[in-house]
């Protein structure tokens, strides 16, 4: 598994998070919503330090990264973050994994 973060997106994280060299960024599995890979839960995202660390990128210094225990919600598939030009917000995508 994967995690792709766009250039849109990362800049969406300075603007609208703060985000800057040094910080984490992590993706979560969280009750209610919908996603295309399970009915009643969607992902989350929040800035925080690391517990254990299931899958990362670093970009700029920022660490974007998917705990060991939220994997079984991305179901062999590698997380795509962009943002929806329409409505400025981060978009997610999910493609299976090769």
């Amino acid at each position: 598994m994967t995690i792709r973060i766009s250039d849109e997106a990362t800049q969406w994280f300075v603007e609208e998070m703060d985000v800057e060299s040094g910080d984490s960024i992590r993706f979560f599995a969280r009750y209610g919503g919908s996603s295309p890979l399970h009915e009643g839960f969607s992902l989350g995202v929040i800035r925080e330090q690391p517990d254990e660390v299931g899958v990362e990128t670093v970009l700029d210094g920022v660490r974007y990264y998917i705990e060991t225990r939220d994997l079984w919600y991305f179901d062999g598939h590698d997380l795509q973050v962009g943002v929806n030009a329409d409505l400025g917000e981060l978009q997610y995508d999910y493609v299976k994994s090769e």
